[in-house]
């Protein structure tokens, strides 16, 4: 099956490469529009299908948009502008438990859907040393919340993930997977 992936992110570009029979081009969706929403999981999907809308009328087929945020206290956390913003997500952060929420939209010419996978991240008391040797390294700016569960330098700071570890990195392929099987094969 042939898709597009609506997508910059490097990070999205490997993890669709774990869905088995997927032939994925790569479409930078371009700017994002401001969208309106103050639940997490609706504003993913929204986010979402923006980007995925934006690349289909571009290239037609079937498109997969996806958005990611950080979610603690009700507050929506982005990609961190300044040291000082990552810093200060990092402060909220610290010693408990978030959600990172990805919405997931899948267009083709007969059929849009949309969806959104929730995750938790637990992340260990503020480590200052750990903290600023990543902001060094330039790599919350990128990212949603200001982290990447991923990255080798960050993982002293998590505790744990409970839920899809592909979802907290930015793709659910797992459920994304399940939508192109169930809607359009």
């Amino acid at each position: 099956m042939r898709v597009t992936l609506a997508s910059a992110s490097p990070r999205r570009k490997e993890l669709i490469k774990k869905i088995p029979d997927l032939e994925v081009d790569i479409v930078v969706s371009g700017e994002e529009e401001n969208v309106c929403e103050s639940v997490p999981a609706l504003l993913t999907q929204k986010l979402a299908l923006v980007k995925a809308k934006s690349v289909f009328g571009k290239v037609g087929g079937v498109v997969i948009g996806a958005d990611t945020v950080v979610c603690v206290d009700g507050r929506i956390l982005g990609k961190p502008k300044t040291a000082d913003e990552a810093r200060s997500f990092f402060r909220l952060l610290c010693s408990r438990s978030h959600e990172v929420i990805t919405g997931l939209a899948v267009i083709s010419e007969e059929k849009v859907v949309t969806d959104s996978v929730t995750s938790f991240v637990t992340f260990n008391d503020y480590d200052e040393r750990v903290i600023e040797r990543y902001i060094a390294s330039g790599s919350p700016f990128d990212k949603a919340g200001g982290y990447g569960v991923q990255d080798e330098l960050f993982a002293p700071m998590v505790n744990g993930v409970e839920g899809d570890q592909d979802n907290v990195i930015g793709l659910p392929t797992v459920r994304l997977a399940q939508i192109l099987e169930e809607n359009f094969r």
